[in-house]
């Protein structure tokens, strides 16, 4: 009986069960068919009232299947835009976007609630221009507190927010911070509907890049973390409270605070990592570090204290301060089982960059150490600022190189030697002001050795024997003994012995003897992309006092010896190309340096000198003494356009942007020929041929001289369109974007078409000579400034001079032609003149032309007045009419060269000047 009570029991319950299952199936089927159209509406108008990007989506479908058990609203192909100045691109992009529906407020409510989000596949992109400007403002705040009825409209707060498998990109241009993570899965639940809300997280992410300044920090790292953070969504302000994050192996625990500002941040980080472990450290660096890791013994403890606060606004310059503390306690370290282990590894170093500026560092390496066996290295360092640092150092150690480059496996060099040192430093480094740390030590190296994988063969036998002393902390007390610095390469040895004193008024006494194949021990650390060849062969002794040749001293110097060099090429800041130094003796006797058979190439430009430079140790010296010398010089060929400096400006480099396209260099700017300050030079030269700007010179001989960054050439003589011309100038090279010039030119009897067709200047300021045809004469004098382009700004031009015309036929010139055309005489079209002298002068883009007269075809016309450099005219004219000229017509011609307009009468239309800015 009580088992069939039994069984009417358990099917009833059975029955009620799959009755409410069935109900419960079909309501969640029928719900979001009923309230459809009142969900997509509802979520319109929240979307509308609180984002100003643009908001698309392919379509709408509200079910309960999509993430059971949660009603949700999924948005299909979801693309929201950034807001400006980035509205064109995307902020969030994601297959799917799903808004879960509180149940409650869809049947009970007046207005629907959103209490859940699901981002899946989706693409999170953050972006910040240099300027400071994001594209995530997108969300409007609240500018008013809610009302009662505010609070029952549409919310957000969010019992889940769920991220899978996205793609999260941080590019921010103003502080070049790039952050790129992959397999992004992100779990989280706040009230986003008050104005402060705390959102508690946790987050995956399968591949993390950080890259700063182009460099990477992390790489392809896993992250695990469980966070707490307080968002204000008024102010747009993140505290992190509690956030205990893994970076592989790496535990740290993250705290702080960031604000986002108008036109920056407001930050407050502090990132600790307490008795941690050495090998897990590693297990957070770049890639090429763990490739190191699989094959190395690591041990020690860690602590590691990083505090970043302060206010980052580019446009004002204004950045956070940084703080590190960093500690490693009995560390161990072995690179494939080596023999010798480093051990007894400590480190202790503080450091703080107040506004993230480098000059106001402040480093105190409290302790470095470690054993090799019973070899040892202990240093200490206290470092304030980086231009002129305040040092305080102390450098101790015996310690095989071998040994240690075995035990820490540092990659592509092979080392050997023992490095034996014992140097102390105190005080401040300061070039300008002769200062230099107050030091005393040794720093010697035996038997060294160094092999690298660019090239096959070591450098051997690396022998240094260092004394440094320094007691009064300047300059002028610095002492350093080199007693011997030799080793050997590709069988050839070479030596340098030196004693130098008072760097101030140095005093020296220098021996160097061997041969350097540059080629080849360049390769020993030669990187992809970069080549150096040639060689040096030394047999020197220089032996005085700096102020001896800088006085005229020159008995009490003793610099004697040879230096040969070939192939050897030279880069300077001056120069845009490489000076090849095919084949140079150098002869040193007292402070004399004479060149031998002196052979150079400059990319087209070929040169052969013979001479001398004298005061090449105060050139060369920290002093930059000026440099003196006599030289002549022949050339076949002289391209002058390539000694132009040159101004490239390339974007700063980032990583790959989400659309795929990188940043592409700006083409580079020509500059002026800029001359060093510090030369005293004189050349006689002769140069067969020479090519600047078009032009081709022929022939060319006179005296050349710089000195004090000008060039001054004295009597120069060339052959130019077939006619020989002299010129004196001086030119000076002021910045890379400007030059000033000035000249003095005579060219005697040549063609006026060739002229006009081959010499850009000459065209510009003769363009009435465009359909002229005869012979001229030219005595000008003219100054003004050259552009980066080297070319003449024509406001700046003053200068004047006289153009004798022998004779010349002026064939379908527009400005006769209009003069024809007026005054209906058709013979006054193609005037030929013969034994007229022009004078004009030039001041502020305007051509004066003084009276002149010439008589044609019976007719004596008289022509004065302006023309500017751009081809406007205001010229009188009286043309005299046979057969005396008594009676003559007064004209005037206005206009352009190309449209001139003449009209009877003497008043006409002032040019405007045009005045040099500078």
């Amino acid at each position: 009986m009580k088992t069939a009570n039994y069984k009417v029991i358990g099917i009833k319950i059975l029955k009620y069960t799959g009755i409410t299952l069935a109900t419960l199936l079909a309501l969640m089927f029928i719900t979001p068919m009923i309230f459809a159209d009142k969900i997509k509406e509802e979520v319109k108008k929240t979307a509308n009232k609180h984002l100003n990007g643009e908001l698309n989506y392919t379509d709408a479908d509200v079910s309960f299947f999509t993430h059971f058990p949660s009603l949700t609203l999924t948005l299909t192909k979801f693309n929201l835009n950034g807001s400006v100045p980035f509205q064109n691109e995307k902020l969030v992009s994601a297959d799917e976007v799903a808004l879960g529906i509180n149940l409650s407020s869809l049947i009970f409510g007046e207005n629907i609630k959103i209490d859940q989000i699901f981002l899946s596949n989706s693409l999170i992109n953050i972006k910040v221009n240099k300027n400071g400007e994001a594209n995530y403002n997108v969300y409007k705040s609240e500018e008013t507190a809610p009302t009662d009825k505010e609070e029952s409209d549409t919310g957000l707060k969010l019992e889940k927010i769920q991220i899978t498998n996205s793609k999260l990109v941080y590019d921010d241009q103003s502080t070049k911070v790039n952050v790129d993570a992959t397999g992004f899965n992100y779990l989280g639940s706040g009230d986003l509907s008050q104005a402060i809300f705390e959102l508690h997280s946790k987050a995956k992410i399968s591949k993390l890049n950080i890259i700063y300044e182009n460099e990477p920090y992390l790489m392809n790292k896993k992250v695990d973390g469980d966070l707490i953070t307080k968002i204000n969504t008024n102010s747009l302000s993140f505290v992190f409270e509690q956030n205990d994050l893994s970076i592989n192996n790496l535990l740290v625990d993250f705290k702080g605070k960031f604000d986002f500002l108008k036109d920056g941040y407001n930050i407050d980080f502090i990132i600790k990592s307490n008795k941690s472990n050495l090998h897990d450290l590693f297990t957070a660096f770049p890639p090429k570090y763990i490739t190191w890791l699989k094959d190395t013994e690591l041990k020690g403890n860690v602590d590691l204290l990083f505090t970043l606060k302060g206010k980052y606004i580019a446009s004002q310059n204004m950045a956070p301060d940084a703080n590190l503390d960093f500690k490693v306690k009995d560390g161990f370290v072995n690179y494939k089982k080596s023999a010798f282990p480093v051990s007894n590894l400590n480190m202790d170093i503080s450091a703080k960059v107040p506004s993230l500026n480098p000059d106001l560092l402040e480093l105190d390496a409290r302790n470095l150490s470690l054993n090799v066996e019973k070899n040892y290295l202990k240093t200490k360092l206290k470092m304030n600022g980086l231009t002129t640092p305040d040092i305080d150092m102390v450098l101790n150690s015996k310690i095989d190189l071998e040994k240690l480059n075995n035990a820490l496996g540092i990659p592509d060099i092979e080392l050997k030697g023992m490095l034996v040192s014992d140097l102390k430093a105190k005080g401040k480094y300061d070039q300008k002001n002769k200062l230099f740390p107050n030091a005393s030590g040794t720093l010697n190296l035996e038997n060294g050795f160094v092999k690298t994988q660019y090239y096959p063969n070591p450098i051997t036998n690396i022998n240094i024997d260092s004394k440094i002393n320094n007691q009064k902390g300047t300059f002028d007390g610095l002492e350093v003994v080199l007693k011997p610095a030799s080793f050997s390469f590709e069988g050839q040895p070479f030596m340098v012995q030196a004693d130098l004193k008072n760097f101030d008024d140095l005093n020296y006494d220098i021996k160097a003897k061997g041969t350097l194949d540059i080629s080849k021990i360049y390769k020993v650390f030669s990187q992809k992309g970069l080549d150096v060849d040639g060689f040096i062969k030394a047999d020197l002794e220089l032996k005085g006092i700096q102020s001896y040749a800088e006085n005229g001293n020159y008995s009490k110097l003793y610099n004697k010896g040879t230096l040969e060099i070939r192939n050897i090429l030279v880069k300077t800041e001056y120069l845009p190309k490489s000076l090849l130094i095919k084949e140079g003796i150098f002869r040193f006797n007292q402070d004399k340096m004479s060149f031998n058979t002196f052979l150079a190439s400059y990319g087209q430009s070929d040169f052969k000198l013979n001479g001398y430079l004298k005061n090449v140790f105060n050139f060369i010296s920290p002093k930059n003494g000026t440099l003196r010398g006599s030289f002549k010089l022949n050339s076949r060929f002289i391209n002058i356009d390539e000694f132009m400096s040159s101004t490239t400006t390339t974007p700063v480099a980032t990583t790959t942007p989400v659309d795929g396209k990188t940043a592409q260099p700006v083409a580079s700017e020509t500059g002026v020929i800029l001359i060093p300050s510090n030369l005293d030079l004189q050349f006689y030269a002769t140069a067969h041929k020479v090519n600047y700007q078009g032009l081709t010179l022929q022939d060319g001989k006179g005296a050349v001289k710089m000195r004090k960054g000008k060039l001054l050439m004295q009597n120069t003589g060339f052959n130019l369109i077939g006619c020989n011309v002299t010129m004196n100038a001086a030119y000076q090279g002021l910045t890379p974007m400007k030059a000033v010039f000035e000249y003095d030119i005579k060219a005697t009897d040549f063609d006026i078409k060739r002229a006009y067709n081959e010499i850009a200047m000459f065209k510009e300021m003769a363009s009435a000579a465009e359909n002229a045809e005869g012979i001229v004469s030219l005595d000008y004098k003219i100054k003004g400034r050259l552009n980066q382009e080297m070319m003449p700004v024509y406001p700046s031009l003053m200068g004047g001079g006289v153009l004798s015309i022998k004779d010349v036929k002026l064939k379908g010139m527009k400005m006769f032609n209009a003069v024809s055309k007026t005054t209906d005489h058709e013979s006054i079209k193609n005037p030929e003149l013969s034994k007229v002298d022009i004078k004009t002068t030039v001041k502020s883009n305007i051509i004066t032309i003084e009276r002149f007269k010439f008589k044609f075809a019976g007719f004596r016309p008289r022509i004065e007045g302006t023309s500017s450099l751009d081809g406007r005219m205001n010229i009188k004219m009286r043309l005299g009419l046979p057969p005396l000229g008594i009676i003559g017509i007064p004209l005037t011609v206005t206009g352009t060269k190309d449209n001139p307009k003449v009209k009877v009468g003497k008043k006409g239309e002032d040019i405007e000047e045009t005045q040099d800015t500078e």
